[in-house]
């Protein structure tokens, strides 16, 4: 199998984070309510995470010695969040996400917190990797038109070490299969999935 399951252990929940972690969360949080309030058009597909359980994965993660180098990439980055947290563990951090409004409020934010994150709008999907995934056009919540944002971060998507996606019910396959197609081996891919926590596989 050229993905593999690592399994994260419900005891991460007892992960103590940072007061710098806490107090971004916090932050984001605020600025996340300000904006959904707002009188503007509403983003069907924008959905919050678990930030905390993010964060603490992260914790998990270095802890166990998983990555096989320092760059993080969040694929559909949204307000930006993971991406800034995992710039706190001092990661390569870049977000990419579709809507020019968000990558706007990530960027703001980002530079009022002083993180060193970078986030790009497009398609997360590279070049020439939908023509090997025979189910891309069922995908609702994703944008597949295969754009070139790798070219204006400078780095292919084989340049990360690990991934995070908050996938929508149904859609966790679909990034599976991207990852799989378009990642390095020994990349990791993290996801968010509700209910169900943190998902976690590898790339060998």
């Amino acid at each position: 199998m050229p993905v593999q399951q690592i399994a994260i252990p419900d005891s991460i929940k007892e992960i103590e984070l940072t007061s710098s972690e806490e107090q971004l969360i916090d932050d984001a949080n605020d600025r996340l309510e300000a904006f959904l309030l707002a009188d503007q058009e509403v983003i069907e597909n924008f959905v919050t995470c678990d930030f905390h359980l993010v964060a603490k994965a992260l914790h998990w993660i270095d802890a166990n010695h998983l990555l096989s180098g320092r760059r993080f990439c969040e694929l559909g980055s949204g307000f930006g969040v993971c991406t800034m947290l995992a710039a706190h563990r001092e990661m390569e951090s870049v977000g990419i996400e579709i809507e020019p409004v968000l990558v706007s409020e990530s960027n703001r934010l980002v530079e009022d917190l002083d993180v060193a994150a970078d986030f790009f709008c497009g398609s997360f999907v590279p070049r020439g990797v939908l023509e090997s995934i025979e189910f891309a056009s069922e995908i609702e919540n994703v944008s597949v038109e295969e754009g070139d944002v790798y070219r204006e971060i400078g780095l292919a998507m084989d340049d990360f070490d690990l991934f995070f996606a908050f996938p929508w019910p149904g859609e966790h396959v679909f990034f599976e299969s991207v990852f799989d197609q378009a990642a390095a081996d020994g990349a990791l891919l993290m996801t968010y999935r509700g209910r169900d926590g943190m998902n976690l596989v590898q790339k060998v």
